[in-house]
């Protein structure tokens, strides 16, 4: 099983990567198959259904399907040339994706929110459809945004690609008990099989170059979090509260009188900020998704600003220490909040950023696996109800408790020898079958909840 780096860490933009990255993806992928079909085309149009049409406009789904197959892509989205696009496509109703000529699409008749029909494969499913010059569909295309901006066609998932194994690896463990076992044998950590891994399907300078790029990406969106204030869009008038906290605490520096527990005030501004960025569809890394991209880049800062010998030059083991174990998780169970609520999403982030905290302070690889246990254990159970279907009330400060948690159970760990009583595959299963038997109104539909319990205006 092999789920690279550059899998788990996407730079794209908020609010949502399977929400809004996923359905840009898969809409650039559509964009593919008219270029490569022998058809000629005069129209588009697009149905979200399940989680994606419940809450696809607070998600922005609609927004970044449009974009999608108007050509624009996650990875160097352009805020400016996307608004000038939207503008222009609201008067004309026509787009013009390279290589396919004009195209009629209607914001308001051809984007349907299908909210009786859920597609089988995914509780994110849409359909992508291009019509002749009579309006008759003639090409169209089921695709499901999976998690963390993963996306697959149906036949596809009927098909096992989203565990598709590829090619082999030096290390190609599956669960936490092979990862392990292969430790033991190499005498390798964790980050240097998943580095082998890394470097057998690339090379060692590009793995270097993307993992320097993804830090840089999660730390210029603290940064930027850090100091923007105002109020969140999408209604609820969420105001921006990283800037504020994080001038008090810049302002109490060096006083003297700073309770020890501060420091998780620190912890989670770093994480405020990140989702406060996403929140308002700014650049972000997923890790595993948008939802939950505050949790990792957020321990990663508290371990470079406030750990006495942290080195910058350990980020990239931190990195891929998380990505491994993101990968067990995503095989083995969801990344998912539509598929198995927020312990999907925040709780795999915890357990990344545990384990990768772990491993860069000098963990064992049977502690790195505990710590992950540890941290995804403590949020097993966790609802996704977003109220008003926006990634603010509860993801913004979940965030920031997430990484508290991961932090914490890192210590735990390293104060252990690694011997535990519940392994990181049960608790992986646990999770999975939690997931299964949680009603969907708890998973991102916010149906159910703070989303249905909170005044959402």
């Amino acid at each position: 099983m092999f789920l690279s780096v550059f899998d788990m860490f996407k730079v794209g933009i908020g609010p949502s990567s399977s929400h809004t990255m996923g359905p840009m993806v898969a809409a650039a992928r559509f964009l593919d198959m008219m270029r490569a079909s022998p058809f000629e085309f005069h129209g588009l149009r697009a149905s979200l259904h399940g989680s994606l049409a419940f809450t696809g406009v607070g998600h922005a789904t609609d927004r970044a399907t449009i974009l999608g197959l108007g050509g624009f892509v996650a990875h160097d989205y352009d805020d400016e040339k996307a608004e000038a696009f939207l503008a222009e496509l609201n008067k004309t109703h026509k787009m013009h994706p390279e290589g396919l000529g004009e195209l009629h699409f209607d914001p308001k008749a051809d984007m349907i929110f299908d909210y009786d029909h859920a597609l089988p494969g995914h509780a994110n499913g849409m359909i992508l459809m291009a019509t002749d010059a009579q309006g008759d569909v003639i090409l169209k295309q089921v695709f499901y945004s999976i998690g963390g901006g993963f996306v697959v066609t149906e036949e596809e998932l009927a098909a096992g690609k989203a565990t598709d194994e590829g090619d082999p690896v030096p290390f190609p463990f599956k669960s936490a008990a092979e990862m392990l076992e292969m430790a033991k044998a190499s005498g390798k950590s964790i980050a240097e099989m998943k580095r082998a891994n890394e470097i057998s399907r690339g090379c060692s300078e590009s793995l270097a170059k993307g993992t320097a790029r993804i830090w840089q990406v999660m730390n210029d969106c603290i940064n930027r979090g850090l100091e923007r204030d105002g109020i969140l869009p999408g209604g609820l008038k969420v105001r921006r509260r990283a800037k504020g906290i994080y001038d008090a605490l810049m302002a109490e520096r060096g006083l003297n009188q700073t309770a020890p527990h501060t420091i998780n005030d620190w912890m989670s501004v770093y994480a405020m900020a990140v989702n406060e960025e996403n929140a308002a569809g700014g650049q972000v890394v997923t890790a595993p998704t948008n939802g939950a991209a505050g949790t990792l880049p957020a321990v990663i800062r508290y371990y470079l600003d406030h750990v006495p010998g942290a080195s910058e030059a350990h980020v990239e083991d931190f990195l891929l220490t998380a990505a491994a174990i993101a990968g067990l998780v995503k095989y083995n169970a969801s990344i998912s909040g539509a598929e198995a609520g927020c312990q999907a999403e925040v709780g795999s982030a915890a357990a990344m950023s545990a384990a990768g905290l772990c491993a860069v302070m000098g963990g064992t690889p049977e502690q790195v696996e505990n710590a992950a246990e540890i941290a995804l254990e403590h949020h097993l159970g966790m609802t996704c109800d977003p109220v008003k279907g926006l990634v603010q009330v509860p993801c913004i400060e979940r965030n920031g408790l997430a990484a508290i948690k991961a932090v914490s159970a890192a210590s735990l760990a390293l104060r252990g020898d690694g011997q535990h009583f519940v392994p990181l595959d049960a608790c992986i299963e646990t999770m999975r079958q939690t997931g299964a038997d949680m009603h969907d109104k708890y998973k991102e539909t916010s149906l159910g909840g703070l989303a249905v319990n909170v005044p959402n205006c």
